[in-house]
Parts: structure tokens; sequence; C-alpha cells
């Protein structure tokens, strides 16, 4: 399923703050190091004044505050599915290919990605907070490999390889209400691609040779792209619950220089926690991700593997979260932040063949000062 989101409206959404500043606050909340002051009851930092450490750019800071933050992600993957159907291996092998006559015949089984994403947040005022993060990915596909042009007779298996620095975000989070309880803002940003787009290695081929070539676009570091980053987010808070939901898009600017753009993406989620205690909380959360399929082909990815097909990217998840905040509210551990959360899938279709996510986690650390 491919869909583009109206690039007029997300640009809107996008860039409205440069009309006019659009803070709407209730009341003078005195802040600490620990973020924005409804979150932050007499002058305790409290476990839940953050959303889940999966969600970016939920919270915002007083004029003069910075944090910095470190988050590790482990993603899974696991064989394919096309639609709702998982698929096995062979019968993969039964899909035409896009790359001259016969079938795929390379198939990937695992893949596993982990990414390390450092970021920092200074407010320059009480209504605008800058954020910007960096990443280092590294990559791994495990593949099985067909004999000659049809059939399900294996020839080998093989795995590739990708490693470097992701795409660069930069954002800025602008209030627009706030009072004792809810508070709401926009998310503003840019993705700038620092991240390869041009990753080779070895692979098997299905008459039994091994050349190095140009790995499919889910082995592929960055977009290649420019790309809009809008959004906005509503967080809640009653001791000792809080609450929140967020909706941001991707839109692409354009294609890369190697002739196609990624599809644009639509996410949507919302959480809830529970404090037992002021340093812990526990939160569940939904969420929803629509994906396009990429647009536009790069004539160097050309091989019978369903990932080297443009077609066989996107689609519809719906995912639960489980997670976990740890912070500290005295002495040399005010500031401080350690957050965890564990997300499965409860529904997937795909534009497939393609992977499949099994479970993704996600750990962090923050520093507020």
């Amino acid at each position: 399923m491919t869909f583009r989101i109206p690039l007029a409206a997300a640009a809107a959404l996008s860039f409205s703050v440069a009309a006019a500043p659009l803070t709407v606050a209730h009341g003078d909340h005195a802040a600490d190091a620990g973020g924005r002051g409804p979150h932050d009851h007499g002058g305790v930092v409290r476990a839940d004044s953050h959303a889940p450490i999966g969600v970016m750019g939920d919270h915002m800071h007083k004029a003069g505050e910075f944090m910095l933050s470190y988050r590790f992600m482990h993603m899974d993957m696991d064989g394919s599915r096309d639609g709702t159907d998982s698929l096995s291996p062979a019968e993969i092998t039964e899909f035409s290919s896009p790359f001259g006559p016969g079938s795929i015949r390379v198939v990937p089984t695992d893949m596993q990605m982990g990414m390390h994403m450092v970021g920092g947040m200074y407010a320059p005022s009480d209504w605008l907070t800058l954020m910007a993060m960096g990443s280092y990915i590294t990559k791994e596909m495990d593949h099985v490999t067909f004999a000659g042009p049809a059939g399900a007779t294996k020839r080998g298996e093989f795995t590739t390889r990708s490693e470097g620095l992701g795409d660069t975000k930069i954002s800025g989070l602008i209030r627009v209400f706030e009072d004792e309880t809810h508070h709401v803002h926009l998310n503003a940003g840019v993705s700038v691609p620092t991240g390869s787009i041009e990753e080779t290695d070895d692979v098997l081929t299905p008459m039994g040779t091994r050349p190095t070539v140009r790995l499919p676009y889910s082995m592929q570091l960055g977009s290649g792209t420019f790309d809009l980053l809008p959004g906005v987010t509503y967080t809640g808070q009653s001791a000792p619950f809080a609450w929140g939901a967020q909706a941001k898009g991707v839109i692409r600017l354009g294609e890369n220089d190697e002739g196609y753009a990624l599809g644009d993406e639509i996410h949507g989620t919302a959480w809830a926690s529970y404090a037992p205690e002021p340093w812990i909380s526990l939160s569940g959360r939904l969420i929803g991700t629509s994906k396009g399929a990429i647009d536009g082909r790069d004539p160097n990815i050309a091989a019978p593997v369903q990932t080297a097909d443009p077609d066989n990217y996107g689609g519809e998840t719906v995912e639960f979260g489980v997670g976990v905040n740890l912070a500290g509210s005295e002495g040399w551990l005010r500031g401080h932040r350690i957050g965890a959360e564990f997300v499965a899938p409860l529904y997937r279709d795909l534009n497939g063949p393609q992977m499949e996510t099994d479970w993704t986690l996600t750990v962090g650390y923050q520093f507020a000062f």
C-alpha cells in the first residue's frame, strides 16, 4: 500500500511557528533540571515526567536548560510476510523477480539492527527547545540462496553487513499550551542525509559465484534525502498517573543521488504510565505506523532478492510496548534518568514479500542540567 502525505499541509505544520510564537501557557511553573514544571511536584523530579524511552521529542525545557542523552535500540527481524500472511523461503521463490526472467532466488531469513543514538537539547527560551540527534548503525542480514533460475533447491547461505553513521535529525519543539496538568507542543524538524546509501558486500548468487555488489535498500544506512519531520505532542499528568500521545510524519524532499526516495511515513503513538514512587514509573504504549513503498530505483541494486524490489517496502503495523523509567531526584542523582522499553507487534500488513519485525528493545540514559 503506497501513499504520499500532502506536502503543503506537512510543510505548514513544520514551519507554522515562523509567523508568530504560539505559546499560550497558563501559570508560571517553576521547573528544575528534570524538565518542564507541571510534572515536577514539590521540587521532586518524577520518573513519569518523560514519556517511555522509545518516544523522541516528548518533552521541553525551561530557558537555559540543557539535556544530553544516549539511547541504544536493537531490532530483530525473523521471517517474511506478504500482507498479513507469513511466508517460508520456499514460498517466496514462487514470486517473480523484477530483474529478468525467473523467480526470486535469494531470500533473507533473519536481520538484526543496532542503533546508537546520541542527542542534545537546549532551551533558548521557555517556548522553544532545540534538539539534535546523531546515530551510528550496524546491520546484519542472513540469506539463503536457491540454485538456478527456478525451484527450491538450496545453493547455500551467506550474511551481509553494513555499519556507519546514520542520518542526523535537527528539530525545534514549540510550546503551544501548558497548565498544571496538560502540555501541548509542536515538533518541527529536518533529517539531514549523513548516512551512506552506497554500502556493498559479498553475496552468494544462484550460480555459486560470490561477487561484491551494492546492498539492497534495507541494508543502507540513510535515506539520501533531506526529510521534513513535522509532528505534535500532548502529555498530561496527575500523580501517580501520566499519559500522552504523539503524531509525527516523515516527508521525503525529492529523490536522492541514486534515483529513489524512501516512502513517506506517518507515526502515531499513545501511552500511559503509573508511578508507585516518584523515582520509578511503569508504562504501556500503543504504536501505529504507516509507510509508503520506495519511489524510483537505484540502478546499482539489481538482484533476484526480495529486498532489491522497491515495491517490497512499506505497509501498516500496530505494536505494543512496555517500559520502565528510573529518575534520580536528590543529590548527585538529580537530573539523571534511565529508561527501557520492549516493543512487539500486534498487527502487520506489509507490502511484501518483505521481512517482518519481531521485537525491538530500547534502553537509554538522559542527564538534564
